[in-house]
């Protein structure tokens, strides 16, 4: 199916045209009949002579129904620009060409009608030239009349080139369908329509509505009058939604592929119109088919941020425009460059940030985003527009290469520096680690480290942490030769700090494996264990805690968690009545 959508001043034969090539009524509302304009949007459909069908978004023509039009318009990826030939270049046809250009149309054919009435040549000149200083550029004129019937055949033709000028629709990108029309039939519920610009739609789909944490589901698609299993793009589409109420969504909502989009209040954009600081504080932003007032800040010349009053799902390189409804002038158009803008919180951000614009084109771009952003989740880029084609560094974390180096090189020097300051430690906790270097999830850390270094019991240090810093070695070696040929003697306290081992000190000797901790300040050298159970199994079984301590040559100061850690650790057992054996 190819779409297009009517553009034109009020009056010029829109409607008209479009029911004598399709032999359809686009008027569908009683008012829209009895005025003899069109109010709301309309929709008729055509076979072209190739066998393809061309659907028509018929989009009002009066100034008060701009809004309306642009509704239309926004998902359409062709436009049939009607012109009068006895009225000629008229103040919306300005306008809608206007919105045309900002939107980026690139496709499009003129039709001069009332070819019945007045020589359709001065008219035909005007437009083609107007049209050719605009997106669409050159394009092909038919002269006709739609009460005659008149250059029809030659304009049906002029439809099925076009048609096939058109790129080929991106079947596999997600759906994103704008909302032009919902209401209720009965029996069946809730009805959407909109132009399926991308993506396919099946029955039975989950999809989300924008702005809404619940999920609707698909449960009938009509596409050219008929019930289908399936739509594909580009397509004119009607959704019948299971269970979702009729208030629940309308026109400016968009049905969506989950997870897909990214829906945001804020957006730095390109514009191409109006100078960047000659704009008001408010406008409006039309995108798709929605319509929102929007807050405007300056950045440069043609770079300006935009705060919805609420939000849309948006990504990186769409197109919309920017309009002044109070003065009905189109300010320009907009691509959206970024959808996750950093805050402009301190001096000189502003124009740093418009530096860092000038460099985008609205074209998704991984390299630069990363190189942007350092480190982001692949799901937010995607969610973005932006493709993703990268490993991730750590579970779905992509990082700026360059970024990545350096957080490595940085996070050896804090380790360093952590050793420096504080060298009775066994390393750098992990958690401090990743404050340090202000990554969002310990994992990041955890990937970081490289040999030499290690991570151990939430810490990052040297491989070789368990040696000790050479005073404690040193006091160690002292215990060993004090204490060596009485291996269950512990030294009292004063004793302790006398041999240099403080409460720190005695921790990293404990950390690294040269003393056995039994309490505070009850240390033993760490063969200790071992020995014990050498001793205690020469006892007769089994055997008392005076009877220990009388073999280990030791106070029950240090017997009674002696004993008691061997119970822990499964050598020894303790019996009902206190005494213990040897578990062999």
């Amino acid at each position: 199916m190819f779409v297009v959508a009517t553009a034109g001043h009020v009056d010029h034969g829109k409607s008209t045209l479009v029911r004598a090539l399709t032999g359809m009524e686009p008027d569908r509302w009683a008012e829209e009949r009895r005025r003899g304009m069109t109010i709301d949007l309309g929709f008729a459909w055509t076979t072209l002579p190739s066998g393809g069908t061309v659907a028509f978004v018929d989009v009002p023509g009066h100034e008060r129904f701009v809004p309306n039009m642009l509704a239309g318009v926004g998902p359409v990826p062709a436009a049939l620009i009607v012109v009068a030939a006895d009225e000629g270049w008229m103040p919306q046809s300005a306008e809608h060409l206007a919105a045309l250009d900002a939107l980026g149309v690139a496709y499009g054919l003129l039709a001069v009608t009332r070819a019945d009435l007045a020589d359709p040549g001065p008219a035909t000149a005007r437009a083609r030239a107007e049209i050719a200083e605009t997106s669409l550029g050159a394009v092909p004129a038919v002269a006709v009349s739609g009460l005659t019937g008149a250059g029809l055949p030659q304009l049906r033709a002029a439809l099925d080139r076009l048609a096939a000028q058109l790129p080929a629709p991106a079947l596999d990108d997600p759906v994103r369908l704008w909302v032009d029309r919902s209401f209720t039939v009965r029996g069946s519920g809730t009805v959407v329509t909109g132009t399926l610009g991308a993506g396919r739609l099946r029955v039975g789909d989950e999809l989300e509505l924008a702005g809404a944490d619940e999920p609707v589901r698909v449960r009938g698609l009509h596409s050219l009058g008929e019930a289908r299993p399936e739509a594909a793009a580009v397509a004119r589409v009607a959704v019948n939604l299971r269970g979702t109420p009729r208030d629940r969504l309308g026109r400016g909502d968009a049905l969506l592929t989950p997870g897909r989009f990214h829906h945001t209040d804020l957006v730095d954009v390109r514009l191409a119109g109006d100078p960047a600081a000659d704009l008001p504080a408010t406008l409006t932003l039309h995108v798709g088919s929605a319509a929102v007032p929007v807050r405007v800040r300056p950045l440069g010349p043609d770079t300006v941020r935009l705060r919805l009053a609420r939000p849309l799902p948006l990504l990186v390189g769409d197109r919309a425009l920017l309009r002044d409804p109070g003065r009905h002038h189109v300010s320009g158009g907009v691509r959206v460059l970024d959808v996750a803008p950093p805050p402009l919180g301190r001096r000189g951000a502003a124009a740093a940030r418009a530096q860092v614009l000038a460099e985008l084109d609205g074209r998704p771009d991984l390299a630069g985003e990363l190189r942007r952003r350092r480190l982001i989740r692949a799901g937010a880029l995607i969610r973005m527009g932006v493709p993703v084609h990268a490993e991730p560094v750590a579970g779905d974390w992509l990082a700026d290469p360059a970024h990545w180096r350096r957080l490595g090189e940085q996070l050896t020097e804090e380790v360093a520096r952590h050793a420096r300051e504080h060298p009775l430690e066994p390393g750098m906790p992990v958690d401090a680690l990743r404050q340090r270097l202000a990554l969002p999830d310990r994992v990041l850390v955890e990937v970081l480290v490289r040999p030499p270094l290690r991570i151990h019991a939430g810490r990052v240090g040297a491989a070789s942490a368990n040696a000790l810093p050479e005073p404690v070695a040193l006091a160690v070696q002292r215990v060993r030769a004090e204490y060596g040929d009485r291996p269950f003697r512990a030294p009292e306290a004063d004793r302790l700090v006398d041999l240099g081992l403080g409460p720190r000190e005695i921790g990293a000797a404990v950390r690294a494996g040269a003393l056995l901790r039994l309490a505070d300040n009850v240390v033993l050298l760490p063969d200790a264990l071992d020995d014990a159970v050498r001793v205690l199994a020469g006892l007769p079984q089994p055997f008392t805690l005076s009877a220990a301590r009388q073999a280990l040559d030791t106070t029950r100061r240090v017997a009674v968690p002696l004993l008691e850690l061997l119970d822990r650790r499964g050598a020894t057992r303790r019996l009902p009545d206190d005494a213990r054996i040897v578990v062999t």
